[in-house]
């Protein structure tokens, strides 16, 4: 890794935010849009959040769900770092189990050549998809030795990366093109940026190995609140200093949303948790229209489910969701808050980030 790694983790600190703030996308797409709409909607979210000042942009790698178009995430990264000019971009993250390690060091030391020192690497270890869409990502129904071999993927895609197999490996003479290798050819020039590599999780697992390499951690809240605290307190107490890290190093992924109306925002988190519920029942499909989810007939057990999603949910107002950021901040220790929009419409979407950028007095376009 380059001497200046940490520097490329930890980000700025702008206007009242209590700590660095940055953008999850899900590029969901909603009932009567196209994938191409849900992506013109990442472009214009992109722009705004590093107008205003956001640290990162990441997309996530899901599969087989209508609602969500982000089966590809190199190539929307790709998209972006040619409609963006200065803010991070990175996965959040690839499924390192759906892939050969060398196929992401390829792909992503393409992006870095393309976007040199703007390119996060979020790896995780779930299928980001249901079991018989697994098993076809990866040729096989054997889908437990790829979570229980994470570890070992992730060893050998970290040593692809920095083109380092000892002697007598069988992948020593195999190398990740753009990559290190390239310095070593007669003219060769050496990059002196490699994407850092941040660990993904919604349990401890992945928060022991970050803590325990070194690796900065980004753990996914907006989907498993009830074990942020215990997650990032096994990240930090297994952390150990390495060449990347003298520090640990988390972030958070939170729903959050706000409209220029309170209840505005309660419309727009029902359909989400609309969408989520028919997801959960094996239903996946676009994402409802607020006045569909409120013409929709809960039954019981969907309604104790929707209570409970929407209670990790921070929306309302941009002083509600400004004041339930900052409590979530306070209370899990975050050093870095990734804010993830999931609403109907993408114009919904791009309002909720400008409104909670002129929250925090984040800067403004000149």
């Amino acid at each position: 890794m380059p001497a200046d790694a940490a520097e490329e983790i930890r980000g700025p600190v702008h206007g009242t935010a209590p700590v660095p703030l940055s953008v999850l996308d899900l590029v969901t797409v909603g009932a009567g849009r196209t994938a191409t709409d849900a992506l013109r909607t990442s472009v214009d979210i992109a722009r705004l959040a590093e107008q205003r000042g956001f640290h990162r942009y990441w997309v996530a790698e899901h599969h087989s769900m209508p609602g969500v178009a982000s089966s590809s995430p190199a190539v929307i990264l790709a998209h972006l770092a040619a409609h963006t000019d200065r803010i991070r971009l990175g996965s959040g993250g690839v499924m390192l189990p759906n892939h050969a390690p060398l196929v992401i060091a390829e792909q992503f030391g393409t992006l870095e050549a393309m976007a040199p020192g703007r390119v996060d690497l979020g790896l995780g270890r779930a299928p980001g998809t249901d079991g018989a869409t697994a098993a076809a990502l990866r040729r096989t129904d054997r889908l437990n030795e790829g979570a229980d071999d994470f570890p070992q993927q992730l060893a050998e895609l970290i040593r692809f990366l920095d083109d380092d197999f000892p002697d007598g490996h069988p992948y020593r003479r195999i190398h990740a093109v753009p990559g290190p290798v390239q310095a070593t050819s007669p003219g060769g020039v050496q990059s002196p940026h490699r994407p850092p590599v941040w660990l993904l999780g919604s349990s401890g697992f992945s928060a022991r190995l970050a803590g325990s390499l070194g690796l900065p951690f980004a753990f996914a809240h907006h989907f498993s609140a009830q074990n942020t605290v215990p997650a990032l307190d096994l990240y930090r107490e297994s952390f150990r200093p390495s060449a990347v890290l003298d520090a640990p190093y988390a972030l958070i992924g939170v729903s959050a949303l706000a409209t220029d109306d309170e209840r505005e925002a309660r419309r727009q988190v029902l359909a989400a948790a609309l969408n989520m519920v028919r997801l959960r029942t094996g239903r996946p499909g676009l994402v409802p229209t607020p006045e569909e989810a409120e013409a929709y007939d809960f039954s019981p057990m969907e309604q104790e489910f929707v209570a409970s999603w929407n209670s990790n949910v921070v929306h309302g107002t941009p002083d509600e969701v400004r004041s339930g950021l900052d409590d979530l901040q306070k209370r899990t220790g975050a050093d870095e808050l990734m804010l993830t929009a999931n609403a109907h419409g993408g114009d919904v979407r791009l309002r909720s980030y400008e409104l909670i950028a002129d929250a925090y007095g984040l800067p403004t376009p000149a």
